[in-house]
């Protein structure tokens, strides 16, 4: 999911090549870095963990299930020399849940195909530790004209604040781009080449129990191309368009697999209370006799 949901922020014009220039990528080190710096800030109280209790309007339509999107305003400049900066927040509530389901669908990778289709067209762990984790993902995306697809290696790490408070970061470690993805000449470019639709993505995902469920909020960012001026008043209404609904749909895709995770747990914990009860211990042996 975390990285799944930022190959759709990045509907530009993708018909002419671009190469990745040093100063962009040091431009988005530093953003990365500031949000960063505003998570420590949320995970030591120094402001308010969850992005819905800066609202109580805002809490209480997720808490009615609604999954609430907004471009993230962190104060920090977007703008990169020949590239574009994309940052959106987006934040649901899966009711019913405890935060340790959350935590085991948002971590299994090899799921992604099922849970994110038809973002994410392959995916596969590399490692995985108590609190970090390394996995590979296919992420493609369908745009109005053509499919493009990239090929990503990211890096995860795991906080714990307490048993009802967590955090996650990610990192695409290597970015390729796919092209002529689905074709029998397809092939990987060199990194940082090809149609610069996307070239770096982070997200910063909060997790926390409370209120009969768990609030799950993403903060995915992007870099990508710039939009040539003269076709700016066209793409970007459209790259906002589908980058709000790119995130809600990842969100909603989460809470669709923890929920169905849930209801599949109670059934088989169902199923066996019910063949439990149905037996009876007898005699020094212990032996199990099923009741009539």
């Amino acid at each position: 999911m975390r990285a799944r949901i930022t190959l759709s922020l990045l509907l530009t014009s993708a018909a002419y090549a671009a190469t990745l220039k040093p100063e962009s990528v040091q431009a988005w080190d530093r953003y990365v870095a500031a949000a960063e710096a505003k998570l420590e800030k949320r995970a030591h109280g120094n402001e308010t963990f969850l992005w819905v209790d800066e609202s109580p309007e805002r809490r209480r339509r997720v808490q009615n299930g609604e999954i609430v999107v907004s471009e993230t305003y962190s104060g920090v400049n977007k703008r990169a020399p020949s590239a574009l900066i994309h940052d959106w927040s987006g934040a649901a509530f899966i009711p019913g849940a405890r935060i340790e389901d959350v935590i085991a669908v948002v971590r299994n990778y090899a799921s992604y195909p099922e849970y994110y289709h038809p973002g994410v067209a392959s995916a596969k762990l590399s490692s995985k530790g108590a609190t970090e984790d390394k996995f590979s993902l296919v992420l493609v995306n369908q745009a109005v004209l053509v499919k493009t697809a990239v090929e990503a290696e990211c890096h995860s790490t795991l906080s714990r604040l307490s048993d009802k408070v967590w955090y996650s970061e990610t990192s695409a470690t290597r970015i390729q781009e796919i092209e002529d993805y689905g074709r029998p000449s397809e092939h990987l470019l060199p990194s940082g080449e090809g149609g610069g639709y996307l070239w770096r993505i982070a997200s910063i995902t909060r997790y926390e129990e409370r209120d009969g469920g768990v609030y799950v909020e993403l903060e995915a960012m992007a870099l990508s191309r710039e939009i040539p001026l003269s076709l700016r008043f066209v793409i970007d209404p459209i790259v906002r368009r589908v980058s709000r609904s790119s995130l809600a749909e990842s969100l909603r895709q989460t809470g669709q697999a923890v929920t169905s995770m849930v209801a599949a747990s109670a059934a088989t914990k169902l199923a066996s209370d019910r063949i439990s009860a149905h037996e009876r211990p007898i005699g020094a042996l212990g032996l199990a006799v099923t009741n009539p």
